[in-house]
């Protein structure tokens, strides 16, 4: 282990957050200097609180299955390149998890058992973002090319975490892989889908510039599907990894939905992404000097509301259906599950109000049909299902209602049509336990496979598909093991 006593004589630390009147008058990350750089002072002593656990349960925690105790005792013995070796052994993309995952691992640390006195689970997020971002900044993350090409070629559909993870383990063995975006830019909901304060492009862009020198080809503001045909692409590509989300949004069918000034939230956030760059959007929506009203209490929701406080808005409201969790962990969600508790991101430090058990009843608008207030009505679960609670109707007013309820499932039409993919019961593209679809030569990964979740299934889901593809094409694979579509980590 790393430090035998760290654990003892050491609580949980994190790195502070700028001050919220500082930060919330620009676009920066939250963490001054980013992230890795704000952590440095602590990142020691907190690596050394890891007990290598004889059965260390971050790893089932993880779907990655991080190497979490090797590189928390190298980084408290100061080899940072070891490190950020053990964390590329597992991890694409440690400097997008290190910033966006939820920390299921940390969920799952030993030293977070209830109960115990030792302070909280080790930073285990905060050492890995710590350990890429110094590693970016002295030079040691450098292309890594194939040494053959195996004359195979894939296209990876899809610019997300999923098809960046396949793109380039299967460029790195040695297949000519081409991914296709039909956004203008590469990234997916990395580039479009989370806010610059989250996580800044330059952190993108500079893997991508390493995908490039390794020899993966990025080909975006293409829809395959209708600028290029499934006939098309099958002609031209030996495999097709399919990784293009689960982007049909949820919407909510209150009487005046019509209205304007209601819209989903990825209207919202792709162009505020696009504007906070120093683009020029035509007809942007935005919340400035506007009541908002955010429906959805996850994280899409919190970025919405970050988003509408750097544009000043005059109000905002985010409402959420569930009761508000508990501060502690429940005894119906036991360590080391991952618990539904009560969550404070960046954004709800900084402004709007957090109302729990409620359903909006109707939307209200005035004579040019615009939204200018909601009714709502709180709500009680009754066998799982809420229940209106008469006498509690009331009004609050609305000039912009974003929607973020979250997705149903991957766009089937188009594409996934003319494949002639199956799908299942849930309306996700089939797969098998090589991530291959019911057509040849055709293998899904990601949120098009799983349904919606989390950055780091979709990384382990890019890895493990992209070991599939490499079988398909050469008959053996040296990548990682792919991971069972099915598996769950003990966390989530």
């Amino acid at each position: 282990m790393a430090d035998p006593k760290g654990f003892l004589n050491h609580g949980r630390e994190v790195a502070e957050r700028r001050p919220v009147e500082e930060r919330v008058q620009d676009w920066h990350e939250v963490y001054p200097g980013g992230p890795g750089r704000a952590l440095l002072p602590i990142i020691k002593t907190q690596a050394g609180r890891c007990m290598d656990c004889g059965i260390p349960f971050c790893h089932q925690g993880c779907p990655l299955g991080n190497i979490i105790p090797e590189w928390n005792d190298l980084v408290w013995r100061g080899d940072w390149d070891g490190a950020m070796d053990r964390l590329h052994a597992t991890n694409n993309f440690p400097e997008f998890t290190g910033r966006l995952c939820p920390a299921p691992c940390e969920t799952a640390c030993v030293l977070g058992i209830p109960g115990d006195t030792y302070g909280g689970p080790v930073t285990i997020k905060n050492v890995e973002v710590a350990i890429v971002d110094r590693a970016w900044e002295s030079g040691y993350v450098r292309p890594q090319p194939p040494e053959w090409l195996s004359g195979k070629t894939v296209a990876v559909i899809g610019s997300g975490p999923a098809g960046l993870a396949a793109a380039q383990q299967l460029t790195r063995a040695g297949h000519t892989v081409a991914v296709y975006e039909r956004a203008d830019k590469i990234g997916g909901l990395l580039r479009y889908g989370i806010p610059e304060f989250k996580m800044e492009k330059a952190v993108l862009d500079k893997r991508l510039d390493q995908m490039r020198r390794e020899g993966t080809v990025f080909r975006a503001g293409i829809n395959v599907g209708e600028d290029l045909t499934a006939e098309q692409l099958q002609d031209r590509y030996d495999a097709i990894v399919l990784a293009v989300g689960a982007t049909l949004p949820r919407d909510l069918g209150a009487t005046g939905r019509e209205l304007d000034g209601i819209h989903q939230a990825m209207e919202y956030l792709p162009q505020s992404n696009r504007a906070s760059l120093g683009a020029d959007v035509e007809d942007q929506i935005i919340a400035t000097g506007k009541h908002v009203v955010i429906i959805g209490g996850g994280d899409t929701g919190a970025d919405c509301l970050g988003t509408a406080t750097r544009q000043g808005a005059a109000s905002i409201t985010q409402l959420e259906i569930m009761p508000e969790p508990p501060g502690e962990r429940p005894a119906g969600q036991p360590w080391p599950t991952y618990p539904m508790i009560f969550r404070v991101s960046s954004a709800h430090e900084e402004a709007g109000e957090r109302v729990y058990a409620v359903s909006t009843q109707e939307f209200l608008g005035n004579e040019d049909g615009q939204v200018r207030a909601l009714r709502l009505v709180d709500v009680v679960f009754e066998g799982g299902r809420p229940v209106e609670v008469p006498g509690t109707e009331r009004e609050i007013p609305a000039d912009l209602v974003l929607l973020a309820m979250g997705f149903t499932g991957p766009q089937t039409t188009g594409l996934v049509e003319q494949l002639g993919c199956e799908l299942d019961e849930r309306g996700n593209v089939r797969r098998d336990s090589t991530y291959a679809s019911s057509v040849d030569g055709v293998f899904v990964a990601g949120d098009c496979g799983r349904g919606q979740s989390l950055i780091v299934w979709a990384i382990a889901e890019g890895r493990a598909a992209a070991a599939g593809v490499d079988a398909y094409l050469t008959g053996s694979t040296a990548l990682p093991a792919p991971i069972p579509p099915t598996a769950r980590p003990l966390a989530v």
